[in-house]
């Protein structure tokens, strides 16, 4: 991939490449680290989408304070970021997220749509939570032939009623990452990977403490929770809030997310 093999695909405002290598990681997009004539090194990423998506999600995690590469160019469907590394500040980090989540929003949503992982995240502003959740979290998943019609339906009426019992109705409208885990960060102390909107922050939480392959260290938490403590009744919340990603995991992998899936609407008893 350069200049010459690759004609109009790489931004007119950086220098060419001169080498390129794969990266690991990158499961949406295909992503490369390049060397450029002026010796920077950079990360090529080419998505299934406008790489401006990212570069927007990217620029209000920044603006937030949240430590991210800087954005280097987004042409088309590439988008060209700083190569970030250094020792790990896990405090820091806990830090900055929990005063991203203070970045308060006019309602819930997004000034654009962008995406959950492979798939289009809709952001309509809305002023009441569990509407949006239910719709624009939830059912906007439901259609999809890989949730199984049976599933759909329980989900469809929890959407009517149970969600809308459950959740409060005007929580914060916090800035959020949206698929914020280890997996997303970088040596420790950035983030990446954005999915930006204004939601209730404790989305972003189910999240961050649900994937426990990886789990973000304690010195993570301990700064956050200095910043902004999680609430005592957040556990009551969490299987609800956790469908989004449960939904997202179906259709991202099929058959194998079903069963995690229907494990919690049972224990929701819905």
């Amino acid at each position: 991939m350069d200049a010459a093999t690759n004609p109009g695909g790489w931004p007119v405002e950086l220098p060419v490449l001169v080498s390129v290598e794969p990266l690991s990681g990158g499961w949406v997009g295909d992503t490369r680290l390049a060397t450029l004539t002026d010796g920077r090194r950079v990360v090529v990423k080419d998505c299934p989408y406008p790489a401006v998506i990212e570069a927007d999600g990217l620029g209000a995690l920044r603006r937030a304070g949240v430590p991210t590469p800087k954005v280097l160019a987004a042409s088309g469907t590439r988008l060209i970021l700083e190569y970030v590394g250094g020792p790990p500040d896990w405090p820091a980090l806990g830090l900055a997220i929990a005063r991203m989540h203070r970045q308060v929003g006019p309602r819930y949503g997004w000034h654009r749509e962008n995406r959950g992982g492979r798939f289009l995240q809709p952001n309509t502003w809305s002023d009441d939570w569990p509407a949006f959740f239910a719709e624009q979290r939830v059912r906007t998943h439901l259609a999809d032939p890989s949730v199984p019609r049976a599933v759909a339906r329980r989900l469809d009426r929890a959407c009517d009623g149970a969600i809308q019992a459950l959740l409060p109705s005007r929580p914060v409208p916090s800035l959020t990452h949206g698929d914020l885990w280890t997996g997303n960060t970088v040596a420790g102390r950035w983030v990446i990977d954005p999915e930006v909107s204004f939601a209730d922050r404790e989305l972003d939480l189910v999240h961050m403490l649900g994937v426990s392959q990886n789990p973000f260290p304690p010195e993570f938490w301990e700064a956050y929770e200095h910043e902004w403590p999680i609430p005592d009744d957040f556990a009551d919340r969490s299987k609800v809030l956790g469908l989004h990603h449960r939904l997202l995991g179906v259709r991202h992998f099929g058959d194998r997310g079903v069963p995690a899936l229907i494990a919690d609407l049972d224990a929701l008893g819905w």
